[in-house]
């Protein structure tokens, strides 16, 4: 039947049965279980002179303000549906600070290199626990490359059972066709999946297509704690 809602929710009452347990978890990549090193380091290794304070903050601001450059907006769209898109997006944007603009290739290359990644500390005790459980993970990412790599090179890769990437399917979440594909390969229903993420509209999204959504706050530092414990609770 068709649940017709008003502004408070639904108009007929009925009964709905209890939450299906858990049995698969989605991640996310970038700020969920995985975050690059800081800019300063990344520019330090890609400049072929020492970079000392005040030239780094002239950087750091250009890069900031390059974010509301026009060009660097528009490179934005559609970033993560092909490894094309991917590419021009960030090295636009790179690019945009004048004394980076050289060095903007180098420095997209270091996003693709899994060395300059670090898991959060808590990821690899999650991704553990979930295993010892019997829970089926996956990775759903917007992303420009295959991420497998990155996962293998900290000894995390053999923990999923699926790996979507975005620009393989000419799309970005929040396509419900993703977390479906995604759970297809896990072989579960939407109702019995989460999905667990950083970004609100894009992981939060998972909601559409059925599933469950854990929503982390942003801006957690690389290797910090990133409160993943609470997606065991969620079990």
């Amino acid at each position: 039947m068709t649940v017709v809602c008003g502004p408070e929710g639904p108009i007929r009452a009925r009964t709905c049965p209890p939450p299906a347990p858990v049995r698969a978890v989605l991640f996310d990549f970038s700020g969920t279980l995985f975050q690059i090193s800081g800019y300063e380091d990344r520019i330090r290794a890609a400049l072929p002179h020492p970079v000392a304070d005040p030239e780094m903050e002239e950087i750091l601001t250009a890069l900031e303000a390059g974010l509301a450059d026009p060009e660097v907006i528009e490179a934005q769209h559609g970033r993560d549906v092909s490894s094309k898109a991917h590419r021009h997006a960030f090295t636009t944007w790179y690019a945009s600070a004048t004394a980076l603009a050289p060095y903007a290739e180098e420095l997209y290359a270091q996003l693709q290199a899994p060395e300059h990644w670090r898991p959060y500390a808590d990821s690899a005790a999650t991704l553990a626990r979930l295993a010892e459980r019997g829970i089926a993970t996956g990775v759903v990412s917007d992303v420009g490359w295959d991420l497998r790599a990155t996962f293998a090179h900290h000894g995390l890769a053999d923990h999923f059972g699926t790996w979507v990437h975005s620009y393989e399917h000419d799309s970005e979440k929040p396509d419900p066709r993703l977390f479906l594909h995604a759970c297809g390969e896990l072989g579960v229903s939407p109702e019995d999946t989460l999905m667990v993420g950083d970004h609100p509209a894009k992981d939060g999204g998972a909601a559409g297509a059925g599933l469950r959504s854990y929503v982390l706050p942003a801006g957690a530092s690389p290797g910090s704690e990133r409160g993943l414990d609470a997606v065991l609770r969620m079990l």
